[in-house]
């Protein structure tokens, strides 16, 4: 047995897989509505299931999210009760939230800060339903 503690100096998160129902819809969204990049999509035909990965910067410096389309799932996916959220930095959640209004996304809970003190903060849904959380960092 290795009692030695690994070097965990090149780990990295690389991405969070959601499993999404419409992909076209769902990558419109994220890269239209939340100004995602599409980073790679692969079609993989003889099993019947596409990966799309989106994101702020490239592929190698991971953070990134993972959208599997399962070509013959019809029904909506069960997010079950441990998935919380996905967090975006946002300069002025305020601002975003009255752009996001406008192109009909579901705001479930509107802009302002934390209850018990902290940042600006958001909710809203993405096409199937997983909350986003929006988040006004303070950069002074």
């Amino acid at each position: 047995m290795n009692d030695q503690t690994p070097n965990f100096s090149g780990l990295n998160i690389l991405h969070t897989m959601l499993r999404v129902r419409d992909l076209e819809k769902t990558l419109d969204f994220y890269t239209r509505v939340l100004g995602m990049d599409l980073l790679r999509r692969i079609d993989f035909e003889d099993a019947r299931f596409t990966l799309a990965f989106v994101g702020y910067q490239d592929l190698a410096k991971g953070n990134h999210i993972e959208f599997t389309h399962n070509w013959d799932h019809a029904e909506p996916y069960q997010h079950g009760d441990a998935f919380g959220h996905i967090a975006l930095a946002v300069p002025d959640v305020y601002g975003f939230c009255a752009w996001l209004a406008g192109q009909d996304v579901d705001i479930t809970r509107p802009p302002g800060p934390m209850k018990h003190g902290g940042p600006v903060i958001a909710f809203i849904r993405d096409p199937d339903g997983y909350a986003i959380e929006l988040v006004q960092l303070d950069t002074e």
